[in-house]
């Protein structure tokens, strides 16, 4: 919490940066500390009182808000990969092409497209029949987990609900790999090593973050449900929920020079 704060408030306060990739990290940052509002006090309260209960319609709020956030994320990555491309493919043309209006919208378009899109998850969750066991085999209310307490027929909501995630997750997964493809194509061109090492590092945290965040949904989501990776989703249902919102600001801070500078500024500012 306290290193995404203070990316907001650096990006906010910093007239250096004012330019488009921060104003998407600092979207990022903000999305990464409601996630862990989300999951983490609740998951805390249960550990330290022993008594991990939440109602019905507190499991399906507490998954409408982190499946929307997910959504969220995807979507802004997508816009993080798209503003480095037009950075490093259209140097010339890119203060015209990622314009002040244009940033706005993209970012206010992920966050509705999110939350609007997962409404369709709480509509067939409320529909859910429980009437079984009551243990949720998870640290927090996935949908997945769920299900399979559920008493009715869930096939048709597991079909609806794989091809919306599909619908969620696909299309801005295709714009990321795409603008990285056309990146590293163009960074291959540049002759001199320097040249190459300049341009990749204001590519490689965006990229990092997005191997890791990608990677685990992959896991989690999309391999078959073996009885060893269904004892293993939860342990990297961490790196996505908890784990991501933690190493963001240490990989764009650690590794970004402006970042550095801006945060030198402030605390001379503060002495």
């Amino acid at each position: 919490m306290a290193g995404n704060i203070l990316i907001v408030a650096l990006v906010i306060s910093e007239p250096q940066l004012h330019t488009p990739m921060y104003f998407f990290l600092g979207n990022l940052s903000c999305l990464d500390s409601f996630t862990v509002c989300t999951i983490l006090p609740k998951m805390l309260a249960g550990c330290l009182t022993g008594h991990g209960t939440i109602s019905v319609w507190g499991c399906i709020a507490q998954f409408y808000f982190f499946s929307s956030l997910a959504a969220v994320e995807c979507y802004l990555l997508a816009m993080m990969s798209y503003d480095r491309y037009l950075a490093i493919c259209k140097p010339l043309h890119y203060v015209c092409l990622m314009n002040t209006k244009l940033c706005f919208r993209l970012a206010a378009g992920s966050w509705i497209n999110g939350f609007i899109g997962m409404s369709i998850y709480i509509f067939l969750m409320s529909q859910l029949i429980f009437c079984g066991p009551k243990d949720i085999d998870h640290f927090f209310c996935d949908i997945t987990a769920v299900m399979k307490l559920s008493c009715g027929e869930t096939n048709t909501a597991e079909l609806v609900i794989t091809v919306f995630a599909s619908i969620f997750t696909f299309p801005p997964f295709t714009l990321t790999m795409t603008s990285y493809i056309f990146i590293i194509r163009n960074i291959m061109r540049i002759p001199s090593a320097t040249g190459k090492k300049k341009a990749f590092s204001t590519c490689s945290s965006h990229l990092i973050v997005v191997s890791i965040f990608y990677g685990t949904l992959v896991i989690v989501y999309v391999l078959p449900r073996t009885e060893r990776l269904r004892a293993l989703n939860k342990v990297f249902s961490v790196f996505y929920t908890l784990l991501t919102p933690l190493v963001n600001p240490l990989i764009y801070s650690l590794r970004n020079r402006e970042m550095k500078n801006a945060l030198r500024k402030i605390l001379k500012k503060c002495v």
